[in-house]
């Protein structure tokens, strides 16, 4: 079992953002939030980095900043479909069989967890690998925003097969919080094959019930196996989430 050989980071963008307009060029102590994003995944050593935008203006930011950026149709319904067009664009001879698809509102994201997603790919038979941590806050077991995977991992493992996604607190738990609920962190590491199926593949019943994308995936028999980590990346989806975001990354604490 190897790992893919020629793997490529895609940051999908637009600016798009009904709670926070303009996000990726919120300005973090100086830079734009898409470019530290950039920078984290650069630091994750796993291969080269690009930025699939959906506007010139997170292009340019990001050019400046030294990345390279792609321009994509804004009208892509997800960041799926935007990752495929950009690596269409980049690599059309199809050199890199792998494609790692890092958020660009983790700002703070560590650059261990964008290795993290690479791991399940050494298996041959794993389509889609993605990440999970164990949910410390209760309320969090019960909140639809959080999504629950359920995966079944073995006594000192760290990837388990994932067999579901919900909104819903999964699987049951009979009211025991002791027993885990883990909280699905949405990175994605795609085999090349994979992501060019995937985004093939119209809409289906399970995902627009649960608005979940990936239950497109494993409804079509794809599997996607889970890397446990041990917290959840900071996300920023709005104002208060922003001002949250630049106390992490003040100076002396990121």
């Amino acid at each position: 079992m190897t790992l893919p050989q020629n793997p490529i980071v895609v940051i999908p963008a637009r600016m798009a953002s009904t709670r926070l307009p303009d996000k990726p060029l919120a300005m973090i102590h100086g830079e734009a939030m898409i470019v530290h994003c950039w920078r984290r995944a650069v630091e994750a050593d796993i291969g080269p980095v690009i930025v699939a935008c959906a506007e010139q203006a997170i292009a340019d930011v990001i050019e400046a900043a030294g990345g390279r950026a792609i321009l994509t149709d804004p009208g892509h319904p997800s960041g799926s479909d935007r990752i495929f067009e950009a690596l269409q664009q980049v690599d059309p001879d199809q050199a890199h069989d792998a494609v790692i698809n890092v958020q660009g509102d983790l700002p703070t994201i560590e650059p261990q967890a964008v290795q993290a997603v690479f791991q399940p790919l050494e298996n041959p038979e794993v389509d889609i690998a993605t990440l999970a941590a164990r949910i410390s806050n209760s309320e969090e077991r019960r909140e639809p925003s959080v999504v629950k995977v359920a995966a079944a991992f073995a006594p000192g493992r760290n990837i388990a097969r994932a067999l579901y996604f919900s909104r819903a607190p999964i699987p049951w738990d009979g009211g025991n919080e002791n027993l885990p609920l883990y909280h699905h962190i949405g990175l994605y590491g795609f085999r090349r094959a994979a992501l060019a199926r995937f985004v093939s593949l119209p809409s289906s019943i399970l995902e627009e019930r649960e608005h979940l994308e990936q239950l497109r995936a494993l409804e079509a028999g794809m599997r996607i196996d889970v890397a446990r980590v041990d917290t959840v990346p900071f996300g920023v989806d709005t104002p208060a989430d922003l001002a949250r975001a630049r106390e992490l990354l003040a100076p002396g604490q990121a």
